[in-house]
C-alpha cells in the first residue's frame, strides 16, 4: 500500500485506513524506535513549497482521525483505488473489452479449425481410405518412368 501512496495520486495511506500501519512491527506502538505510533512519510499531505518533513506521520497512529487529516491522509488505498475504478468505469471496460474481444476470437478461430480438420480427417478415412490402416495408394506408377507426366 505504500508504493500506492507514494505517487500521491490515490492521496491514501495503509489498507482499510492509516490505522493499518499498526499491525507492522515497526510502525506499532509498543515498538522501540522512531517509527513507533507513527505513518510512513508516503502518507503524509506534502506541501510542494517546503522540504520534505519524513518525520511528518511521527506519532499520528494513537490520534484521532480529526486531528490527523491536515497532516497525513486518512483515507485507505484499498478505497481510493475502489473510487478510481469507479470513476474510470468506461476506460477500464473498453481495456477489458479491447483485451479479452482478441482472446475470444482466437479461441474461436481455433476451435473452428479444429472440427474442420476433424471433418476433413473423417471425411478421408470413409471415402479414401488414406489414413486407415489398410491405406491403399491413390496413385499406380507402375511402368510410368521417373515421371508421372510421362507416357507409359
Amino acid at each position: 500500500m505504500d508504493s500506492l501512496s507514494k505517487k500521491n495520486k490515490f492521496k491514501c495511506c495503509g489498507g482499510e485506513d492509516y490505522r493499518d500501519w499498526s499491525k507492522n512491527q515497526y510502525h506499532d506502538c509498543n515498538a522501540p524506535g522512531p517509527l513507533a505510533c507513527g505513518v510512513p512519510y508516503t502518507c503524509c499531505i506534502r506541501n510542494t513549497t517546503q522540504v520534505v518533513n519524513t518525520m511528518c506521520g511521527y506519532r499520528t497512529i494513537d490520534k484521532e482521525r480529526l486531528s490527523v487529516q491536515d497532516v497525513i491522509h486518512v483515507r485507505g488505498c484499498t478505497n481510493a483505488v475502489i473510487i478510481w475504478f469507479m470513476d474510470n468505469y468506461t476506460f477500464m471496460a473498453g481495456l477489458l473489452l479491447g483485451i479479452l474481444l482478441p482472446q475470444f476470437l482466437g479461441v474461436l478461430m481455433t476451435l473452428l479449425y479444429i472440427t474442420r480438420v476433424e471433418d476433413i480427417i473423417t471425411e478421408y478415412s470413409v471415402t479414401d481410405g488414406l489414413l486407415g490402416p489398410g491405406a491403399k495408394p491413390r496413385v499406380e506408377t507402375a511402368g510410368t518412368g521417373c515421371c508421372m507426366c510421362y507416357p507409359s
